[in-house]
């Protein structure tokens, strides 16, 4: 497995993703929960993979404690990152939130602990006061913001009086905002961007065309719109000819692209050991320059529907008639 240091820390490229861990929007059930999701993390640390990242809000609780669960005995070789959900986010909340991550986990101090969204009504400056008096008592040893632009990435860090060290942001070939000012605001700062939905949640793993739509969750994904996936013709198309020629798989090829950046890691979730160990390849995979450019090429030529648009359209897939 590749590693980066940023930022004083070392992180493997490719991370591990717990939404689905107890989720019951993911439809995986209680012998997933309690026995393959601890496999998966622990398969995860065999093979080099320290990045585990999860939330209080997954399942309320449910997937920190299944993280907490399989790094038993294993802490050393993991880099626990978690995220409080800003609700009336105030310094004491987030403290006492972050108090609770940690006894959940099970864990001496949370790596690194993310405000989940940026709160449209309390400012940022009582939520990172909250994050600081945390590692000053050492409860947390880094913290980092999740879905903020760089601007208040930057007001986070004024308030915090120190490094925010990273940015969780959707981020693929599917989803390229970041590259506008947040990727190059960690690369200049020694900062990192942690990629999430790095498949567009399997979008880019090329398996799904007009006719053939994912159900579940994906559902109320405006990418998994027929319109959209006609729209995904050409990048579909480029991820299966490169991964043909490197004898890897379409998802590989996004996730190198994705992690070809750097200070970019990725946290891909997996449903199986399988396909845990297929995502963790990725990190070896070296694409060309040749490659990069025709994926960026394809990648810049996707318009999907999104937004306001979007929703009349995803309605209209949910309803039974």
């Amino acid at each position: 497995m590749r590693h980066i240091e940023v930022g004083g820390v070392r992180l493997s490229v490719i991370g591990l993703g717990t939404w689905q861990f107890g989720s019951r929007e993911w439809g995986y059930g209680d012998d997933y929960a309690q026995g393959e999701a601890v496999r998966i993390t622990q398969r995860a640390l065999d093979l080099g993979i320290n990045l585990i990242d999860t939330a209080e809000a997954y399942a309320f609780g449910k997937s920190e404690r299944i993280v907490g669960r399989a790094i038993a005995g294993r802490r050393d070789e993991a880099f626990v990152a978690t995220k409080v959900f800003p609700i009336m986010p105030l310094a004491p909340i987030v403290e006492q939130r972050g108090r609770k991550s940690r006894a959940r986990l099970g864990i001496d101090a949370i790596d690194l602990y993310q405000i989940h969204w940026p709160n449209p009504v309390v400012p940022i400056a009582p939520q990172m006061h909250g994050m600081r008096r945390l590692v000053d008592a050492g409860i947390v040893r880094h913290a980092g913001v999740s879905n903020f632009s760089r601007k208040q990435w930057q007001e986070a860090e004024r308030h915090f009086a120190g490094p925010v060290l990273s940015n969780q942001v959707q981020y693929s070939l599917a989803a390229r905002g970041p590259d506008e000012e947040i990727v190059p605001w960690a690369q200049a700062n020694d900062r990192v961007v942690i990629a999430y939905s790095p498949l567009g949640q399997g979008l880019l793993s090329a398996k799904y065309d007009a006719t053939n739509a994912p159900g579940g969750v994906r559902r109320t994904n405006a990418l998994f719109l027929p319109e959209n996936l006609e729209r995904a013709h050409e990048l579909l198309t480029a991820l299966r000819e490169i991964a043909k020629t490197h004898d890897s798989t379409p998802a590989q090829v996004a996730l190198a692209w994705v992690i070809r950046r750097p200070n970019v890691v990725a946290i891909p979730g997996a449903s199986s050991v399988d396909q845990l160990v297929r995502n963790a390849e990725a990190a070896d995979l070296e694409l060309t320059d040749d490659d990069d450019a025709r994926l960026t090429e394809a990648s810049d030529h996707f318009h999907p529907i999104s937004g306001t648009a979007a929703v009349p359209k995803i309605i209209r897939r949910r309803l039974p008639f």
